[in-house]
């Protein structure tokens, strides 16, 4: 057998830079929070050997990241006061590509993952970002070490560099961008450097300053102890990184320390609309630098109708600190924010009920979104879930219902049934009617809740939803003896007659009956399942989406309007033509009522209805 030879992979600088200064990163003005980074991990570092060394006392010292533009010779700066370098560690840590000093440093110095997570780089690329805007990069650095020399070190972004005695006076590093012509626009003006500086690093516990203004004035709530804010503090925290909002509903402080370094604030805040449901505004940080207001892969989409942050100092990132890995710990963190959210609202509605209900017709689309979208959030959240009950001055009472509050409170008239209104308007009548019988109807309006709701039947048990002109039911019917006239035929038969003549399809069925309630004179009932399946067809485009042809028109012997048309003293005098008009007007009234017609319909239906009802009455 042949002898296998073994060799090391090598890379080429020629190669490599290019790929990194256009592959690299996601967007060019990145470098402007990799290099204050780079400073920031400077100070903290110097920060850490303080500690072990006899150095200086680190409280004594104003640290501080100098940003300076210069337009005349169109170059940027980025000075620290940090640890600084010698010119051998510029060699190793500076033209190695990718070989990071914070491994290496959180050795020799650092104690436990949670020093260590104070230092943001890792992987030595951050640096090289600077050549995504700049023809020449140059060095000026000097290492906090008493007999160290200082050292200037230039590149142009090639395979080549020079290095050699610099002139630095003091400790620290500065690194001068010699910026290429078609970025020197963007980057000389101070308002778009301010900004930049202000977007990634305004949470940074050091000062940065441009062209001598501090820009950075932020301190990170996050990181401070719930028990040490107030409201107002984190009201204030939210209009500050959300401008024109109005105060949020309520909050939810995260500070967790294992299995994972987490921390963060997140916001609900007031929906103008259901569909800003679909909007995101959680902010990612990692060890308080902006990354991303991207954050799907930690923030679950029913989650991003919250608006916040979240700090994850071990976040998994690719180089660039721009694309979260798909990582598992990633899934374990998003799993563990969304229990943290359900927990909130558990607690919330728990103990402070009076309050909670005072939010809730504002976040029930996305905890009902949620439930939706997640089987555990459903789980974990489903203590906090209320109905919201239709209540009037004549029938008072709690204003929300937990669905077992409603099952005790119907159970002998309801039972399994919980009876919901869409539409408190319209559906007025309906409604008077169940509540004249003792029964409870809940609201559920949006569009979310004829998907929500056949999920709460899966899994809430023995309950079964039915809209309040669905079915009917039997504590609202009265049981009658028939009245019989002089031509032996009762007034129920009479009317059955008329709207029979008005109504000759033979697909709607025709159900007469006296109701305990007689402020309605007819009304369409349409089973259930059969509305949902005509509603998600309507969700879907689908032609069959339009009203079902086979319904029960419920006509109300008791009305006395439809009392009128059973007796042959209709006013007018002009026989059964007049009524079968009438009856076929009130139909089209219960298909109003129904919202079964289209826009222009609704609007010739009333005005025939006004017009007959002008001319008979």
């Amino acid at each position: 057998m042949a002898t296998l030879e073994k060799g090391k992979l090598s890379i080429h600088t020629e190669n490599i830079l290019p790929v990194i200064k256009k592959w690299l990163y996601s967007e060019n003005e990145i470098f402007v929070r990799e290099l204050i980074s780079n400073a920031q991990d400077a100070i903290e570092k110097l920060r850490k050997v303080s500690m072990s060394e006899d150095v200086f006392e680190p409280e004594m010292m104003d640290f501080a990241v100098d940003v300076r533009v210069d337009t005349e010779k169109g170059v940027l700066e980025f000075e620290d006061n940090g640890i600084g370098m010698t010119a051998d560690e510029v060699r190793k840590y500076i033209t190695q590509i990718a070989f990071s000093g914070a491994e290496e440093f959180a050795k020799q110095y650092l104690q436990g993952d949670q020093a260590k997570s104070d230092i943001i780089g890792h992987f030595g690329l951050g640096f090289y970002s600077s050549f995504m805007v700049a023809s020449k990069v140059e060095i000026e650095s000097r290492s906090y070490k008493m007999d160290a020399e200082p050292v200037f070190w230039s590149s142009d972004g090639g395979e080549e560099f020079e290095i050699g005695p610099g002139a630095k006076e003091h400790r620290g590093t500065i690194i001068r961008l010699y910026l290429q012509e078609e970025f020197k626009a963007e980057y000389l003006d101070l308002a778009k450097v301010q900004g930049l500086v202000r977007r990634f690093c305004d949470f940074l516990p050091v000062k940065i300053n441009v062209n001598g203004e501090q820009v950075n004035r932020q301190q990170p709530l996050w990181t401070k102890m719930p028990s040490s804010l107030k409201k107002e503090d984190y009201n204030d925290f939210y209009k500050y990184m959300f401008p024109f909002q109005e105060d949020p509903l309520f909050y939810i402080h995260l500070n967790v320390d294992y299995p994972f370094r987490l921390q963060g604030i997140l916001y609900f805040p007031k929906l103008a609309h259901e569909m800003d449901l679909n909007r995101s505004e959680v902010k990612l940080f990692c060890k308080q630098v902006f990354v991303t207001d991207e954050a799907s892969e930690v923030i679950p989409k029913f989650l991003t109708v919250l608006q916040g942050v979240i700090d994850l100092p071990e976040l998994p990132l690719n180089v660039s600190r721009s694309y979260i890995q798909n990582d598992p710990e990633v899934k374990k963190i998003a799993s563990h924010i969304v229990k943290k959210v359900a927990d909130r609202l558990v607690e919330e509605f728990k103990k402070n009920r009076e309050e909670y209900e005072k939010i809730w017709p504002e976040i029930a689309p996305f905890v009902k979104y949620g439930m939706l979208s997640d089987e555990k959030f459903y789980e974990q959240a489903q203590g906090a879930l209320l109905l919201r009950r239709v209540v009037d001055a004549d029938h008072e009472g709690p204003s929300f219902l937990t669905i077992d509050e409603y099952k005790d409170r119907n159970k002998d008239r309801a039972g399994e049934r919980v009876f919901y209104a869409s539409d408190a308007k319209t559906q007025g009548p309906a409604i008077r009617l169940l509540q004249k019988q003792g029964i409870d109807v809940v609201l559920f309006d949006t569009m979310i809740d004829s998907h929500f709701s056949s999920q709460l039947e899966m899994k809430a048990g023995e309950v079964r939803f039915v809209r309040v002109d669905a079915e009917l039911s039997e504590h609202a019917v009265e049981s009658s003896s028939e009245i019989v006239d002089g031509d032996a035929k009762s007034v129920r038969e009479r009317v059955e007659e008329l709207f029979r003549k008005a109504l000759p399809d033979t697909k709607i069925t025709l159900r007469v009956e006296n109701l305990k309630s007689d402020e309605i004179p007819a009304m369409i009932l349409l089973p259930e399942t059969m509305r949902r399946m005509s509603e998600m067809a309507v969700l879907w485009g689908q032609e069959g989406g339009k009203f079902p042809e086979h319904h029960t028109l419920l006509v109300n012997l008791k009305n006395p309007l439809i009392q009128k048309m059973a007796t042959p003293s209709l006013v007018g005098g002009d026989g059964d033509a007049k009524k079968i008009e009438l009856a076929s007007q009130i139909y089209r009234t219960a298909r109003l009522s129904q919202g079964a017609l289209s826009p222009e319909e609704m609007q010739a239906a009333a005005l025939d209805l006004f017009r007959f009802f002008e001319k008979v009455l």
